[in-house]
Formats: structure tokens, sequence, C-alpha cells
């Protein structure tokens, strides 16, 4: 089952420079730790230490914000696309 992970550019150092990965796993859970086998370091930057989403990280299924859906426990098909974005804070003046 292979899942398109689309990595941003704060990430990338964990993967060579791709812009995108593949990785295998039923939930967003089992994704990112298949991920880790080949990207060491790269699920403590997604994930904190409890098994949660980091707050200031977005992922998204098929252009789908998962913490509307099931966050970490989100189900994954064959084919689906999961992209990961640093949340961006600030304000205008």
């Amino acid at each position: 089952m292979a899942i398109e992970v689309r990595i941003p550019t704060i990430l990338r150092t964990y993967t060579d420079g791709e812009k995108a990965v593949e990785g295998t796993g039923a939930t967003l859970a089992e994704l990112f730790a298949d991920l880790e086998t080949r990207h060491a370091g790269i699920q403590a930057r997604i994930v904190d230490d409890s098994g949660d989403l980091r707050r200031f990280v977005n992922v998204y299924l098929n252009d789908e914000d998962v913490r509307f859906l099931k966050g970490i426990s989100t189900e994954l098909g064959d084919g689906d696309s999961v992209t990961i974005l640093p949340a961006v804070a600030g304000g205008m003046r």
C-alpha cells in the first residue's frame, strides 16, 4: 500500500532533500513509524512524546485536515496523499 508523503522544506534534511517520499501504513501513526525506519528523526518532528500530532504541525490527507478526522489514528488507503505543513504564526501590523 503506497502512500505519497509531501515533505515541507524544513523537514527535507531528514529525507535527503526529497520533496516527497513514499511510505506504508494503515493509519497515520503507522505511516510515520514507517517513515522513521528510512528517515531517522522525522517522526519526532511530527509527533510529540504522547503520540499526538505536534501542535504546530498540520497534516492533510488528500487535502483534508486530519485534526477534523481521527488525528493520528486517521485511516489510510492505497494511493492516498499526505501533506505535512508547519503551522505559520504571526499577523499584520
